[in-house]
């Protein structure tokens, strides 16, 4: 079998079911998809090659009680997958909570994903769950920044 992206509807199926409507995702199927030497980057790290990254994706497994993920724009140009994307996820003692970001995906002449850069606001988007703290953390933000 062939584990190439050939188009973008391809790549649609295979990330989405990479997260269940209920319980735990699953990257395996996904993972022969990715280049050897993938160079992944997000808010948080910066991951060159695919046992780190396989690693990553089994921590972010440990460390969720649920993950679904919803894309909301697609597009691709020859050898490049732009996505907007949202994640709701709950970890084991929060509730349910919305990231919301972007994604651009790199594919090499093997039609493998050989770069990938997510965009996100992680600690805004955590912070708009929080009572009252989403608030002063959204108006700080716009003093210091805005």
């Amino acid at each position: 079998m062939s584990h190439r992206i050939e188009s973008l509807e391809q790549f649609v199926e295979l990330w989405t079911s990479i997260y269940n409507k209920e319980g735990k995702p699953d990257w395996s199927h996904i993972l022969p998809y990715y280049d050897d030497d993938i160079s992944f980057r997000d808010s948080i790290q910066s991951i060159h090659g695919l046992k780190d990254f396989s690693e990553m994706t089994e921590r972010l497994t440990e460390r969720s009680k649920a993950l679904r993920f919803l894309i909301h724009n697609r597009a691709m140009d020859d050898k490049t997958i732009f996505i907007e994307w949202e994640m709701k996820l709950s970890f084991k003692k929060y509730p349910q909570s919305s990231l919301y970001g972007a994604s651009r995906i790199t594919l090499n002449d093997d039609g493998k994903i050989i770069r990938q850069r997510d965009y996100f606001d992680l600690w805004g988007d955590i912070f708009d769950n929080i009572p009252r703290f989403g608030k002063l953390y959204r108006r700080f933000m716009r003093k210091k920044f805005g």
